[in-house]
C-alpha cells in the first residue's frame, strides 16, 4: 500500500480528532476505543499510531479541538443567547457536539493526561462568563445533571433551575 500525501496525513489527523472529540463525549473516553475512532474515521487501526503517540495523546488533542471549537461559538454569542442555548434540551441530547466541559468532566477526574488542557479550557470559560466560576459551576453541574436524568421529567426541571439561577 502505498503512502499518503503531507496534506493527507493532516487532513486524516484532524478527521481523527474531530471524530475522537465527539465520540469521546458521547461515550466517554473509556467507552470509546482507538479502533472504534479509527473504524468511525474509516481508517486502519494501525494508522493511528502513525498519527499519535498514544490515546492519552488523542484525548488530550481531542479535549484542545473541543475547547477551541467552544471558544470559535462563544465569541459570536450575547450572555442571554448562550445560556438559552447551553441550557436546552437540544444541547443535553447532543453531548458529542455540546459542552466539552461537561462532556469531559467525569473522565478527565479520572485521567492525567489531558488535565491542563481541560483545566484551560474551564478557565476559559470562565473568563467569557466575566470570571464568574460559579455560573461555570452551575452551567456544567446542571448539564451532567441534566443528562444523566435525560426522559425524566426532573431534567427540564434542572435546565430550568439552572436558567433561572443564572439570569
Amino acid at each position: 500500500m502505498g503512502r499518503v500525501s503531507q496534506a493527507q496525513a493532516q487532513e486524516n489527523r484532524k478527521r481523527i480528532v474531530e471524530t475522537a472529540a465527539r465520540l469521546f463525549r458521547e461515550r466517554g473516553v473509556d467507552g470509546v476505543s482507538v479502533a472504534d475512532v479509527m473504524t468511525e474515521v474509516g481508517l486502519t487501526h494501525g494508522g493511528f499510531y502513525k498519527q499519535f503517540a498514544s490515546k492519552d495523546a488523542l484525548v488530550a488533542e481531542a479535549v484542545e479541538h473541543a475547547f477551541n471549537g467552544m471558544a470559535d461559538r462563544l465569541s459570536g454569542l450575547d450572555r442571554e443567547t448562550f445560556l438559552n442555548e447551553y441550557l436546552s434540551p437540544e444541547h443535553r441530547d447532543n453531548p458529542g457536539t455540546g459542552c466539552p466541559a461537561a462532556g469531559f468532566g467525569g473522565d478527565l477526574a479520572r485521567e492525567d493526561g489531558a488535565l491542563p488542557t481541560y483545566a484551560q479550557g474551564v478557565d476559559l470559560y470562565a473568563r467569557w462568563l466575566g470570571d464568574d466560576l460559579a455560573a461555570v459551576c452551575t452551567l456544567v453541574g446542571a448539564m451532567v445533571l441534566a443528562r444523566a436524568t435525560a426522559g425524566t421529567e426532573i431534567s427540564d426541571r434542572i435546565l430550568a433551575a439552572a436558567k433561572a439561577a443564572l439570569a
